[in-house]
């Protein structure tokens, strides 16, 4: 499961506890979780998902500071242990990754919690490159890999309608060009990359965030569970999980047998 909990979720921690005790997933993904590091709320969370306490199931990656000196930091809980964690903050990322390497029926699983740029595509073209530097295409096609979080970037795959750059320039959305661009999308889907939610859907619920302001809003999807070829064969579903006001996000998430 992968969930942006927005700024924190302070005023809203609560509603954000009850929504992952419900999904309980094995592996939980969390973007924005600012103002963490005294480990307290990422306890909570673990707790709520009916993991162990400590290291071997909890990790906060310390994020890269933005120009405003916040940390959108990366949490990643497991109920399962961890065989190994490790945090990836270079100057490429606006925020970090964290890699997790966890054991899937006797295999290796690696998963890669991350949040890309917010506000520029070639940003996150450049972020989306590092990431296959760090995965080739050689060693995706050989394991069991998933790329899971907010990646800020748009599918062409996704069912948008024909006028979308005209509904964002409405909306007041420059986030993804004009026209739109789906470079980042594109070019990891191009290395074995393959969308959860297109493979297996379980309902048609696509979109994750509503972007823009009243009166002119458009439906977006910059969340994803992307899964390695080895992994994508073993997916039995993905789908939305509506979050309300919990979060200016709905969460994705995706059943591995």
């Amino acid at each position: 499961m992968t969930f942006n909990i927005l700024s924190g979720g302070e005023d809203r921690f609560e509603a954000i506890l009850a929504i992952v005790a419900a999904a309980r997933p094995d592996l939980l993904v969390l973007q924005e979780c600012v103002g963490w590091e005294d480990g307290a709320r990422l306890r909570a969370v673990a707790e709520a998902i009916g993991a162990p306490a400590g290291e071997r199931h909890a990790v906060l990656g310390s994020a890269n500071p933005r120009p405003s000196g916040r940390r959108n930091h990366i949490g990643v809980v497991s109920r399962a242990p961890l065989v190994k964690a490790r945090v990836h903050a270079p100057e490429a990322l606006a925020h970090c990754l964290v890699e997790v390497e966890l054991s899937l029926g006797g295999e290796p699983l690696f998963v890669l919690g991350t949040h890309l740029n917010a506000g520029s595509e070639d940003r996150r073209v450049s972020e989306a490159r590092w990431l296959l530097s760090l995965v080739p295409p050689a060693r995706l096609a050989a394991g069991l890999w998933a790329l899971v979080g907010d990646l800020n970037a748009l599918s062409r795959r996704d069912p948008y309608p024909a006028d979308l750059d005209a509904r964002l320039a409405t909306a007041g959305i420059e986030k993804y060009g004009s026209p739109p661009r789906f470079d980042t999308m594109d070019t990891l889907e191009a290395s074995g990359w393959s969308d959860a939610l297109l493979l297996r859907p379980r309902s048609g619920r696509w979109a994750t965030a509503l972007r823009g302001r009243a009166g002119a809003q458009v439906e977006t999807r910059t969340d994803y569970v992307l899964l390695s070829p080895p992994l994508a064969g073993r997916l039995a579903l993905a789908d939305i999980v509506d979050v309300g006001a919990a979060s200016d996000h709905h969460a994705v998430v995706a059943e591995i047998a």
